[in-house]
């Protein structure tokens, strides 16, 4: 194969990959690679790849590693001629995918925040300061981009269903979904496609 995907299945924006791997039908041009990596102990193969360590990487016989999930998307998107970006509707889904992205990079923080610091260390305030820019996009979701939530998949629909599931999987016990009822429904409709139910975090 032309190109290898560095990998890790709780990742969620190595997940947004994964999807548009399934839903461009690119399984046969791309091989997984899963890794086991942190904060603290970059896999080597994957530092070799990408020098910022981080996932998802997409290595190509044909140029550079690309690095970011929004890059890697629209990368793929292109290699398969999809119309996941499609141009009449661009901003706004490159918008939506962008807000996922921030609620993730919030949720993500939070879980290391905990995870690499002492307890005595962790900062309690600056984690709320995080979920309310989570529950604010959350929020904003809610209200605003349910006419967009209800038209044919787009990255930015992915982007969101995988934002979703991290919350689940990471911080369920803050109760998102008691407060976003449109949010849980769509999640609950968009989360049978076979894209999303085989990377399903774990």
């Amino acid at each position: 194969m032309d190109h290898t995907l560095f990998s890790s299945p709780a990742s969620p924006y190595v997940r947004k990959t994964r999807v548009f791997l399934r839903e461009l039908d690119l399984g046969d041009r791309v091989a997984e690679r899963m890794v086991s990596t942190n904060a603290l102990d970059t896999d080597p193969d994957l530092a070799a790849a990408n020098p910022l360590g981080r996932i998802p990487a997409l290595a190509r016989t044909e140029g550079p590693t690309l690095c970011d999930s929004r890059v890697i998307t629209r990368y793929l998107n292109d290699l398969a001629g999809g119309d996941l970006y499609p141009a009449a509707r661009l901003w706004d889904v490159l918008t939506l995918e962008a807000l996922c992205d921030g609620m993730l990079d919030s949720a993500v923080s939070m879980v290391y925040e905990r995870r690499l610091r002492n307890a005595d260390k962790v900062d309690e305030g600056w984690l709320d300061a995080q979920w309310r820019k989570v529950s604010r996009t959350l929020d904003s979701l809610e209200a605003d981009w349910t006419e967009a939530l209800s038209g044919p998949l787009d990255a930015g629909q992915i982007a969101l269903a995988c934002a979703l599931g991290y919350l689940d999987l990471r911080h369920g016990d803050r109760g998102w979904r008691d407060t976003h009822p449109a949010l849980v429904a769509w999640l609950a409709e968009i989360s049978t496609r076979p894209s999303l139910a085989e990377t399903a975090p774990a």
